[in-house]
């Protein structure tokens, strides 16, 4: 269930009429941010589960 091409057009243009192009460097790296944080803490969680696998 993926994004294709024209649904993330339509996304990006939602977001330039709603907060303007000066705010779209802002966003992307507030965004940015948020997934590499996402991904910080569900590795965290895996290794932690993995952790409570080993003997």
């Amino acid at each position: 269930m993926g994004l294709n091409f024209s649904e993330l057009l339509v996304i990006l243009v939602i977001i330039l009429i709603l907060f303007g192009p000066g705010k779209l460097p802002e966003i992307g790296k507030a965004l940015g941010r948020g997934i590499r944080e996402f991904k910080k803490a569900q590795r965290e969680v895996n290794d932690d589960q993995d952790e409570d696998k080993q003997p």
